[in-house]
């Protein structure tokens, strides 16, 4: 019986040490496998890391595209990883900032302002290692959506950031397309970097508004901008206005603003959506700026008063109306006959007439005298029927007033008239005496 017991004792043993062995092989095995995969990994991040030119009459094309399939490989790996271990994330991240942060080329032609490229007329001109690019930002973008921000903490920091804003200068819409989308991807998971990334774009306005007014980007960062002006909550923030005050506005007074025009409009009404009562704010800063000779600006900037009129708070009409309607009518005396059809057009907006109707005993004066004066002396004959068209608008407003306007327009030409006719006289008597003399 002992010996019975004893051997099915050994017999134990003996299943227990085969099991783990078997468990440990299978272990092992899984180990090795995995070891395997990270190694075929880390070599094609290693081949990665190496930059083509494509200018290089040196370089194998065969090699090109080489890369660029190890690049799609690696893609694919990301799209199928859950998690990646820290001895793939370093080397991988360290080849995505091979990639992008590079020295961007010269400008294509620098004699004018960036600014106003036409984009899909330049990208014929540009170099083919977007083909490269496009991929590595597909990579950069599944990381940062797929991978938990404390992981990627480490290494998209405040330097790489600034990096990745740098490259907003870039002449290709392409790769700016993708900049706005990873940054804005950034921005809303990384919310421990919001602040930072806030005050590096308007580092780059103010650089753009101040210093340099060189850069591609602009319309970019303001259309990330607008999406974010868009979640903030009421009331604003200080901060928030003070970026109203001291970036937007001033960004109308550039050179290039009709190039990013559409995007800047847009931060403009999103902000006097959020509080009304900023559009006084921003008239009277739209109006500090006004361009002098350029015209397509003044159009643009005519459209952009129309909108902010139907959104400011309406117990600014009192205040806004006089100096509204004193440039309306300015612009619509233009000699450039698109702009003072422009201005003529805003008689159109029933919220415009509302606000003039409030002041309209101070108003009536300014905008009569304009009208009269296009009547009679604009070479343009659209805007002289145009101008017709307001003079019946506002006769129907207020006829009497109308004709009270016209009769101290009569008497200050009258006036006008005796003043000139005594300044002649007294030459003629200074002259007749400097000749007795």
């Amino acid at each position: 019986m002992g010996a019975q017991r004893k051997t099915l004792q050994d017999l134990f043993n003996l299943e227990s040490h085969n099991m783990n062995t078997i468990k440990h092989g299978s272990i092992t095995s899984r180990s090795s496998f995995s070891n395997s995969i990270n190694e075929g990994t880390l070599s094609i991040i290693s081949h990665c890391t190496f930059i083509f030119t494509f200018t290089d009459p040196l370089e194998s094309p065969s090699k090109q595209d080489l890369k660029r399939v190890k690049l799609i490989q690696l893609l694919s790996i990301l799209k199928s990883s859950k998690k990646l271990q820290d001895q793939i994330l370093a080397p991988l991240m360290s080849m995505l900032s091979t990639n992008l942060f590079r020295p961007l080329p010269p400008p294509s032609n620098p004699s004018i302002s960036s600014d106003l490229i036409d984009d899909e007329d330049s990208i014929s001109s540009f170099p083919p290692t977007w083909s490269h690019l496009q991929i590595v930002y597909d990579i950069l973008l599944r990381l940062v959506i797929n991978m938990d921000p404390e992981t990627l903490r480490n290494y998209v920091n405040h330097p790489f950031l600034r990096n990745l804003l740098s490259l907003f200068r870039s002449e290709d819409p392409r790769e700016r397309e993708n900049l706005k989308n990873v940054y804005h991807w950034i921005y809303s998971r990384f919310t421990f970097y919001r602040s930072f990334m806030r005050k590096s774009m308007n580092d780059v306005f103010l650089h753009y508004i101040f210093e340099k007014e060189r850069h591609c980007g602009i319309g970019d960062l303001l259309e990330i901008w607008g999406t974010l002006i868009n979640g903030f909550t009421v009331p604003l923030k200080e901060e928030h206005k003070l970026f109203l005050m001291r970036v937007i506005i001033p960004l109308h007074k550039t050179k290039g603003m009709h190039k990013y025009h559409r995007q800047l409009a847009y931060c403009v009404s999103q902000f006097v959506q959020k509080e009304p009562v900023l559009g006084g704010v921003v008239f009277r800063g739209i109006l500090r700026y006004w361009p002098v000779t350029n015209c397509q600006k003044e159009i643009l900037l005519l459209e952009e008063l129309e909108e902010l009129v139907e959104n400011i708070d309406p117990d600014q009409y009192r205040k806004l109306a006089l100096p509204l309607c004193t440039h309306i009518t300015k612009c619509s005396n233009s000699w450039n006959s698109q702009v003072a059809e422009r201005a003529l057009y805003v008689w159109n907006n029933e919220h415009f007439v509302k606000m003039a109707t409030l002041e309209i005993e101070e108003v009536f004066p300014i905008v009569v005298e304009g009208v009269e004066r296009n009547l009679k002396w604009h070479w343009s004959k659209s805007v002289r029927q145009f101008t017709e068209i307001i003079k019946e608008m506002l006769e129907d407003l207020d006829s009497a007033l109308y004709s009270k306007c016209l009769q101290e327009i009569d008497l200050r030409e009258y006036r006008a008239r005796q003043e000139e006719i005594k300044r002649r006289e007294k030459w003629e008597r200074i002259e007749m005496a400097a000749k007795k003399n």
